[in-house]
């Protein structure tokens, strides 16, 4: 035997012991989103009893110190002494892995924390935690340290509890309290971000009817607080989406039926759809209130049910002689909003992020129930159909010119031998993960970054001219625009439904533009048709937005750069009195020589480049439509509210 390797080198972790030394494993980062990903695991159990109709109440509190505080007037953890264990199911819940009450089908019907981890690992990854239930009248507390407990779960009165003892409209309380502070030695950060939170508490209560989530923020002298509660369940949630486009029928199409998988299992079907006059598809689906990101079998089950539905009905109208082929899926979808939640006894998940559905048999319980109800609506409501169908011609009409559009520039040939556009300088380095592609507007910014740039990794693309706003047209038009096309070959990985991540030429694509009103727009014009037509490459983490220097502060032969106002009073503060005309202010790329850009804008060790990502898919929709759509008033309004905020805008 390898005297090196025994059975004394294998480790036992008892308890949640695991979860402390492979957080990761659970939670999937210690990082920000890590850290909310706790907030959510607790609430997830307060929206289970409120799915078996136990529950209409959640709260959520920041409290100071960053303590979190989740409360629901649920039916209470049980604090009886479990039979086999011989301690409390309230200490069972809390401190071990794989125990709760939802694996015998009885206590929840439906879940989304099915594999039973959830508030046990928030508790063993807090510093301390707390769990208070009332229950018929009493309340009763157990107290733990790094997952463990301090003693047995015991009875405590109103009066020493660190929340009010009444409900906030002065009723009694019932359910469950889970206060926390996550432990600082396990986290990256502890410092809750409201808006994140409030955006999944949203979408939560979007699809619960009738349930209301509160979260307020304490940490504030006035206490911040949003309130969220909507009757109309994703219908309403199809409505919030759609809020400032213009659509093709007032009232959203809204299905909901629960029926037999063919195993013995009742799975409900909740879908709401509207179209819009937009050209792009908005699409979210869910499984017990977890969001399935990569789609699944009960998306395909709706797309299948939609796309064969609306092509029934171009067959009966006056529409079919406009087309000489049928409507893809791409076309019935173009302009559609549609929400889409199951709730499944028995859900098989595909990978640990729980992102897309397994589950062979709910494919065709969508299907089937789109069908029949999608049918019912449109016999009823000519006109709809009637604006949908033309819709979805003129998409496919667009699609096959766009088609031909490509072809045709295939045949033409207008790249170079390599099939890439001379507008780019590209690096010699061919491994994707290393290389860089800054896109940069204008000639002469263009030429001082090829000159300054690391040529081994860094490729330059310029662009000039006007790029187009791609919220207002149709992808052929994307895909035969001179400004877009060299982008699209630059990225080499394909544009629209055609685009994959996985073929992307560059691992860093940085936009590089002016600190001013022009560079501002392109950069959101940019950001627009990257989001757009190339999402994975937002979702992915590939987009990066330079940060070139406002100011050059010439100092005793020595130059110190600063990105604003406050750092070029801060560095002045530091270097003294400074003559007026030892302070330049840049007015664009161009003013630079390469040198200067590659010392502040391109090297990768002394550069400021900030990624852009995209927490909330639901606001980010939002905030596109309205910046860059046809309706004035809500960007009116936004610009309003938010003009205070802009610092340094060069006009």
């Amino acid at each position: 035997m390898n005297s090196e390797y025994s059975a004394q080198n294998i480790t036992v972790l008892k308890g949640l012991e695991a979860v402390r030394k492979r957080p990761g494993m659970y939670i999937g980062t210690t990082g920000i989103d890590g850290l909310h990903h706790l907030v959510f695991e607790v609430v997830d159990n307060s929206v289970d009893e409120a799915m078996q109709g136990h529950c209409d109440n959640i709260l959520v509190v920041l409290e100071g110190n960053d303590v979190a505080r989740v409360e629901d007037n649920g039916r209470g953890i049980p604090v009886d002494i479990h039979p086999g264990e011989g301690i409390s199911a309230l200490e069972l819940v809390m401190t071990r892995l794989h125990a709760g009450g939802k694996f015998d089908k009885k206590s929840y019907k439906v879940s989304g924390g099915l594999h039973g981890v959830g508030v046990s690992v928030v508790n063993a990854l807090s510093q301390w935690c707390e769990a208070f239930v009332h229950l018929d009248g009493k309340i009763y507390t157990q107290t733990y340290k790094a997952g463990i407990a301090d003693g047995p779960a015991r009875e405590v009165f109103a009066d020493k509890l660190p929340y009010p003892p009444q409900m906030p409209d002065g009723s009694a309380r019932r359910g469950t309290v889970i206060r926390w502070k996550a432990d600082s030695s396990i986290f990256e950060t502890t410092t809750y971000n409201f808006d994140a939170l409030g955006n999944r508490l949203r979408e939560l209560a979007f699809l619960n009817r009738g349930l209301k989530i509160t979260i307020r923020d304490e940490r504030l002298l006035k206490p911040k607080v949003h309130e969220f509660e909507f009757e109309g369940g994703v219908k309403s949630f199809v409505e919030y989406l759609n809020e400032h486009k213009t659509v093709l029928h007032k009232e959203p199409v809204f299905i909901e039926a629960t029926r037999d998988d063919g195993m013995g299992n009742s799975v409900e079907v909740e879908c709401a759809i509207q179209y819009n006059d937009g050209f792009n598809e908005i699409m979210y689906s869910f499984v017990n209130d977890i969001n399935t990101r990569e789609g699944g079998t009960h998306l395909v089950g709706f797309k299948s049910a939609l796309t064969r539905t609306l092509n029934e009905y171009l067959k009966k109208s006056k529409h079919a002689k406009k087309l000489d082929e049928s409507l893809s899926g791409d076309d019935v979808r173009e302009g559609l909003t549609a929400v889409l939640s199951v709730k499944v006894p028995e859900p098989q998940f595909e990978g640990q992020t729980k992102a897309k559905l397994g589950n062979s048999e709910v494919k065709g319980v969508v299907e089937t129930v789109v069908n029949e109800q999608l049918e019912l609506f449109l016999d009823q409501h000519p006109d709809v159909i009637s604006n949908i169908l033309e819709k979805s011609v003129l998409a496919a009409r667009a699609r096959i010119a766009a088609r031909q559009a490509r072809d045709a520039t295939r045949r033409k040939n207008a790249m170079d031998s390599a099939g890439l556009p001379g507008k780019l300088s590209d690096c010699s380095e061919k491994d994707p993960v290393k290389c860089e592609l800054f896109i940069v507007e204008g000639d002469s910014a263009g030429g001082s970054a090829k000159m300054g740039r690391n040529r081994h990794f860094q490729a330059i693309l310029s662009l000039w001219g006007k790029m187009l706003n791609v919220e207002k047209t149709r992808i052929e038009k994307v895909v035969t625009n001179e400004k877009l096309q060299p982008i699209i070959a630059s990225i080499g990985a394909g544009c629209g439904n055609e685009f994959n991540v996985d073929k992307i030429r560059y691992h860093k694509i940085i936009i590089m533009a002016d600190a001013d009103v022009d560079g501002s727009h392109i950069r959101t014009l940019l950001l627009t048709f990257f989001y757009r037509y190339m999402t994975a490459l937002i979702e992915k983490g590939h987009v990066y937005i330079a940060m070139p220097p406002l100011y050059k502060i010439s100092h005793n032969r020595k130059d110190y750069y600063a990105y604003d106002d406050a750092e070029k009073e801060k560095v002045m503060a530091q270097l003294g009195e400074i003559k007026k005309d030892g302070i330049q202010r840049y007015k664009g790329l161009g003013e630079m020589n390469p040198d200067q850009l590659w010392e502040t804008t391109m090297d990768p060790f002394r550069r400021n480049i900030i990624r852009v990502h995209m927490d909330d898919a639901v606001e980010a929709e939002r905030i596109f439509t309205t910046l860059m759509g046809e309706v004035v008033a809500p960007r009116r309004a936004f610009i309003e509210e938010n003009a205070l905020l802009v610092r340094n805008l060069d006009v």
